[in-house]
């Protein structure tokens, strides 16, 4: 049987951070019904932040509401405390991704708290998970897992430690994130290697950013070691806000391309995803739109056509 690879879409949260344009929740909805017809299943679709910081998502009691309508479908939310996790739930998230980082300066820049605070919320959240009777998933991801354009190098046994204590707490899935794009295909390895073999069959994903044209070099090795989840942006959208040098995304068409052509199967139908992409096009007419294929187009002899 061929490999499963599953490949979540995050465009609507992190594509949309560094973005002036603002989209509506009805343009918003149509990004969503489009990329569940291409074959997603699972989409981080916005963020429960304070609206003032980032108006882009204001509407993410709405959007939740409203994606939860779709059959089949997970739309899951970033949380980075308790108070936005008890927004996501009353909203009726059934996933949530609580973000912390590895780096003490950049946990301290994006949600002003020290690394130990911010799993110390962790464990509140996966607390309130239960107290409220709900069930919710709740992954814990780990920003700058790879290295911080504020702090410099990560100390790999750092990034196990927080894994383990997430793990601990209830976490369904760890996510390794590479916010600055710093991270090299042989450190992808390594590190993917041994959280494996802490977390047992937890779910491992990895979220990776292009910013030295690593990205998909870096999937690659992801996979090698075991990863067999990864959160893309359509057109490689994307960036951290608090974090300097931050850029976009691996772009989400060019890693499904890449996976089934290697023979992996994502469930994605490719040319329904590149209708996607047209339509991000229309709708961000102002923005830098990155991705490969939507100006290459599929080989000839391509398995997605």
């Amino acid at each position: 049987m061929t490999d499963k690879v599953a490949i979540r879409e995050v465009g609507l949260r992190d594509g949309l951070q560094l973005i002036t344009t603002q989209l509506s929740t009805e343009q918003k909805l149509i990004w969503v019904e489009k990329q569940i017809k291409a074959g997603f299943r699972e989409m981080e679709v916005t963020s429960f932040v304070p609206p003032k910081l980032l108006p882009q998502f204001s509407d993410a009691t709405e959007m939740i509401a409203l994606s939860n309508k779709f059959k089949n479908f997970t739309p899951t939310a970033i949380v980075l405390n308790k108070k936005g996790a008890e927004r996501a739930i009353t909203a009726g998230t059934k996933k949530i991704t609580f973000v912390l980082s590895a780096s003490e300066k950049h946990n301290q820049a994006n949600v002003r708290c020290s690394t130990d605070e911010s799993l110390m919320k962790f464990k509140q959240i996966t607390n309130l998970s239960y107290t409220k009777n709900q069930k919710i998933n709740i992954a814990g991801a780990i920003a700058t897992s790879f290295g911080c354009s504020m702090q410099g190098s990560i100390n790999e046994n750092r990034v196990l430690e927080l894994a383990s204590v997430m793990l601990d707490a209830g976490a369904c899935e760890i996510i390794l994130a590479d916010t600055v794009g710093y991270a090299n295909p042989t450190q992808v390895k390594s590190l993917f290697s041994k959280l494996k073999s802490h977390i047992g069959k937890c779910t491992m994903a990895a979220h990776f950013h292009d910013t030295r044209a690593m990205g998909l070099a870096n999937v690659v090795s992801a996979l090698e070691a075991g990863v067999r989840h990864f959160d893309t942006t359509l057109a490689g959208l994307g960036g951290c806000p608090f974090a300097p040098g931050a850029s976009g995304n691996i772009a989400t068409e060019d890693c499904v391309y890449m996976l089934e052509n290697m023979g992996f199967n994502t469930g994605i139908n490719f040319k329904e995803l590149l209708e996607v992409r047209n339509y991000l096009a229309e709708i961000l007419p102002e923005e830098t739109l990155e991705g490969k294929l939507s100006v290459a187009k599929p080989a000839i002899n391509s398995t997605t056509g």
